[in-house]
């Protein structure tokens, strides 16, 4: 029988087109590579398999002799083989990357997010604290780096007033500020016109979405101004006297003739407090959920609106208090009194923090800034000043008004807004926590009746006006902050987020003992309270718990225990410990004083040369 050849190994077996690999395309990502071999020119690649072959086939070489167990040179370690010429990042396109690596963050930007002060060394601590101290100082600067980067991601600018050449800002009025800018913003100005039951108290919410307003003649309402809907209305028959926002927009606090009432937003009576009795102002402190009210009798009542009840209440004794206003750094309440002065208020305390001599007369408005940096007041000396609150309490700036200010406030870039008589008055600064300039007013507008009450709005360039006439909403450009808190203020929340949030709120309540001066101070230890403290605890113990107990020799085996050496090592110690305090007595000792002079004679003695 004829027998079919084996195929050898030099001939390759054939293979029918079905069973014959396809070849995988090249995606545009990846680089064409060839194999290239001696003596052979570039192009496409053959057949794998031979290829495959060459590459495992080895010459072989039988003069060499067999390898020993022990090689003869010492085997060094192989090192990694390096790069090179390390190209630039290649992206999958195959562009390569013009600028690698992170961005470069500006100095100055990164600064203004850091709430370390380096100018202050670290301590002389031990090693695992300050290594902690030091970890806490790196995250910070890189926390505030990506902060200083995301600054890029808010899209808004603050917005801003400029006149032609030469031209005075202060007399441009609203009607051409409307016409100049689009309609969306036009329509935030509008009147009220509320004759019959003014003059009006009014308060922007948090989120600046939401205005309430209450008149003398009991007319109380709350809408979404920038819709303009109506929430709710009502008439209480009786004397408003001052209205305030609590944390959200659901509930009002509103300040009668007789005592203090808080409504929701559909206009129901939640609640009567009547140890509040014949408030005159009314401010709330949105992280500690705090309402502090001023009275006629002369009280300030803190009122903690999360568990209804009240925290303090603290005779200011200085008469009727009607003029208030808060801090929004750290809490403190700012009263103005008949005598001319402005006392700092904490609930922690029963007697004032500090006390301001600011004018010669009585105070008649006083506010703070968004920083906590100025105070501004005005009294009836016509005169309006602006104080450092950075511990000094000294005036910075002054102006006299032809009528004093009836009503001041601070935006949040710091803009200040003064009411005198049915004429309103906005000065203006270089920027955020800047002081404002009292030489130009920035804007001027005028009434249709006297002034008694201002609040800019947050996030909007806006400033809201209560008069005798009703609410006025007047277009400030620069006014606000122009990016919000998604998280923190968001104005577009649904009932859902808003009720997640205050359930946060609540969680992160900071309790009232903590409102003080200086907030930064929390972070510090209290060194004399400490030592005050282990001295009382000795005191009533008898004994330091604390101190160190006597050295103890461990027993020893092979008769090295015995009585005398025990005594011994107990010796040793102890000079060692004696040698130490006198080494730091001598230390903290003051050096020696240098010898006393010789007196000078008017003649020498012959006993002189005794001397040494």
């Amino acid at each position: 029988m004829e027998t079919v050849p084996k195929p050898s190994r030099d001939v390759p077996p054939k293979k029918n087109r079905l069973q014959a690999k396809k070849k995988k395309p090249r995606r545009y990502w990846e680089e064409e590579t060839t194999l290239t071999a001696a003596g052979a020119s570039p192009g496409p690649p053959g057949n794998k398999k031979r290829n495959r072959e060459l590459r495992h086939q080895r010459p072989k070489n039988t003069n060499n002799p067999k390898k020993s167990r022990f090689s003869r040179k010492p085997q060094l370690p192989k090192k990694p083989r390096e790069r090179r010429n390390p190209g630039p990042q290649r992206s999958l396109s195959g562009a390569q990357d013009p600028f690698p690596g992170p961005a470069p963050v500006p100095v100055e930007v990164a600064q203004k997010f850091c709430r370390i002060d380096k100018s202050k060394k670290l301590p002389h601590s031990k090693s695992k604290t300050r290594s902690r101290l030091e970890v806490a100082e790196a995250e910070e600067q890189e926390i505030s780096i990506k902060a200083a980067r995301s600054e890029l991601l808010l899209a808004e600018e603050p917005g801003f007033l400029e006149g032609e050449d030469g031209e005075d800002t202060a007399k441009i009025r609203q009607v051409d500020i409307v016409e100049a800018v689009d309609i969306a913003s036009a329509a935030k100005h509008f009147d009220l016109n509320l004759r019959q039951f003014g003059p009006y108290r009014l308060n922007y919410s948090r989120t600046g979405r939401h205005l309430a307003f209450g008149g003398r003649r009991g007319h109380v309402a709350t809408l979404d101004w920038v819709t303009k809907r109506l929430m709710c209305e009502i008439n209480v028959m009786e004397a408003v006297r001052d209205i305030r926002f609590l944390h959200s927009e659901a509930l009002f606090a509103v300040a009668q003739n007789r005592w203090l009432h808080i409504y929701d937003n559909q206009g129901i009576e939640l609640h009567c407090i009547r140890r509040c009795d014949r408030v005159m102002r009314l401010e709330f402190l949105p992280f500690h959920f705090l309402l502090a009210t001023a009275s006629e009798t002369g009280f300030l009542t803190y009122l903690d609106v999360s568990v209804g009840k009240i925290v303090a209440a603290l005779n200011a004794r200085a008469g009727r208090l009607d003029v208030m206003t808060k801090n929004p750094y750290n809490a403190v309440i700012h009263l103005g009194h008949s005598n001319g002065t402005v006392s700092l208020w904490s609930p922690a305390m029963k007697e004032p923090l500090a006390k301001i001599l600011c004018h010669r007369g009585g105070v008649r408005a006083v506010a703070v800034d968004s920083t906590g940096t100025y105070m501004a007041t005005s009294g009836l000396d016509h005169q309006l000043k602006i104080f450092d609150l950075r511990g000094t309490f000294q005036p910075l700036s002054a102006r006299t008004l032809p009528q004093g200010a009836g009503h001041l406030v601070f935006s949040q870039r710091g803009l200040l807004a003064a009411g005198m008589g049915d004429v309103v008055n906005i000065w203006a600064g270089q920027g955020k926590a800047s002081l404002p300039s009292l030489e130009q007013p920035y804007l001027t507008h005028r009434l249709s009746g006297h002034v008694h009450g201002l609040h800019f709005c947050p996030f909007e360039d806006v400033l809201g006006v209560g008069h005798t006439g009703g609410i006025t909403s007047m277009l400030v450009p620069g006014a606000a902050e122009p990016n919000f808190d998604g998280l923190e203020s968001n104005p577009y929340r649904s009932q859902k987020q808003r009720q997640e949030w205050e359930v946060k709120a609540l969680l992160e309540k900071v309790p009232a003992e903590l409102i003080c001066l200086d907030p930064r101070a929390l972070a510090e230890v209290d060194v004399i309270s400490l030592e005050q403290e282990k001295k009382e605890r000795i005191e009533r113990l008898g004994y330091d718990p604390e101190a160190k107990a006597p050295f103890q020799p461990k027993p020893k085996q092979k008769g090295r225990s015995s009585t005398a050496s025990l005594v011994k090592r107990k010796r040793k110690v102890m000079d060692e410990e004696h040698r130490d305090k006198v080494r730091q007595s001598l230390e903290q000792q003051p050096q020696k004083q240098e010898k006393k002079a010789k007196p000078t004679r008017a003649r020498p003695s012959a006993l002189d040369r005794f001397l040494r």
